[in-house]
């Protein structure tokens, strides 16, 4: 059966290639053409001789997932619904800006972890994406948005793993695709323009800080752990003092700053305490969902200020985006306003994301996808291991 050659990065790629005899060079040919240049066949790989592009036809094939439904909001967000078999369909979500466009990618088919207020969780889970199915988005989105990136023009510039899924939950997918988005043979995109957001699983994000230490945003969304339980159940696996000590280590380890779009309007405190520390580049991100009556409380800005101490981070306020049947509320823009200004007297860059893409269901925590097979729907976040 042929090989889908996006599932490959640099060196998987050349190794295959071995097996035919070919030499290493012309892995970083096929990944110029594919990724850089958006090559959907062989034959456009002209500088690869012919007698080796009939032999590839016949082994391999590009292909990312098939489009279902291609939809622009009126701020000119872009979302796309991607086929990913037996009628179920992930969401891709492109959100240009003045300066940079960043592009939201899915995972897995669903999720597992059924987070309180993500539309996602609510659909169930199917299963994992495969490499190239993730980076299958980012390739199908350059070619939609008339990308040519071997002469500069790049639509795309920082990628969010933030899609539909919990991404360390398809660890080894995940850092492949990711892997190819900082080739300079494909992408060339730098470690800081690359975000994987988790909702806390520790062991994996201790052995991303050694695999690939892209930048890090923890959804966190609770001061505590009896709220966080609610609205995060996998913090009952490993709750907030694990979490944090983990992203203790992932600083220390990586220097995880990250300069991603991630749609929000910064705004600078005017000390920030852990910039003393070290670059101010190196934070992680905690991402904050505000839900009225329920974790937007002054009272709870000054416990989240006591919880995360001196770790270097920085938080992202996210306005919650409704879907039916959800049981929140958005908090107020004055409720909002009070707990920022908490967070930044306390010395903490914090900033609120604009919502962009709702009237397309493509602002965050809204991103459903089409989960019809649930095959997999007894894979939830009780069985997930206790170590990678």
């Amino acid at each position: 059966m042929p090989v889908n050659l996006l599932d490959f990065d640099s060196p998987t790629l050349a190794a295959w290639l071995g097996e035919l005899g070919e030499k290493p060079f012309r892995a970083r040919q096929l990944m110029r053409w594919m990724h850089r240049g958006g090559a959907a066949s062989f034959e456009q790989m002209t500088d690869v001789p012919k007698a080796l592009r009939e032999r590839l036809a016949t082994l391999a094939h590009i292909e990312a997932p098939s489009i279902m439904s291609d939809s622009v909001a009126a701020d000119g967000t872009r979302k796309w619904l991607l086929a990913a078999g037996t009628a179920n369909g992930i969401e891709t979500v492109y959100i240009p800006e003045a300066s940079r466009g960043t592009l939201c990618i899915s995972s897995q088919v669903g999720c597992a972890l059924e987070c309180a207020f993500c539309s996602t969780g609510r659909q169930g889970f199917n299963r994992n994406l495969d490499a190239g199915e993730i980076i299958g988005q980012l390739w199908l989105a350059n070619r939609a948005l008339g990308a040519d990136l071997a002469h500069g023009d790049r639509p795309i510039t920082n990628v969010v793993m933030m899609g539909m899924g919990e991404p360390l939950a398809n660890f080894d997918a995940v850092v492949t695709a990711m892997r190819i988005m900082l080739d300079d043979d494909a992408y060339g995109l730098s470690r800081r323009r690359v975000t994987l957001s988790t909702s806390g699983m520790v062991p994996w994000i201790d052995r991303l800080r050694e695999a690939l230490p892209v930048s890090l945003a923890v959804s966190l969304h609770a001061p505590n752990d009896k709220l966080r339980d609610e609205l995060v159940p996998i913090n009952r696996k490993w709750p907030l003092a694990e979490l944090l000590a983990a992203c203790r280590r992932y600083i220390d380890t990586a220097g995880s700053g990250s300069d991603q779009s991630d749609d929000a309007a910064p705004v600078v405190a005017p000390k920030v305490k852990w910039q003393r520390q070290g670059s101010p580049r190196d934070f992680v991100t905690f991402e904050y969902v505000m839900l009225d009556g329920v974790n937007d409380s002054v009272v709870q800005a000054h416990e989240l200020v006591d919880l995360v101490g001196d770790l270097p981070c920085k938080f992202n306020l996210i306005p919650f985006n409704p879907f039916p049947d959800s049981g929140f509320r958005r908090s107020s823009r004055d409720a909002v306003v009070a707990f920022q200004g908490v967070l930044l007297s306390a010395g903490f860059v914090t900033t609120v994301r604009r919502t962009r893409g709702d009237d397309i269901d493509g602002a965050c925590g809204q991103l459903a996808g089409r989960v019809v097979d649930r095959t997999s729907r007894l894979a939830r976040r009780d069985s997930l291991p206790a170590s990678p």
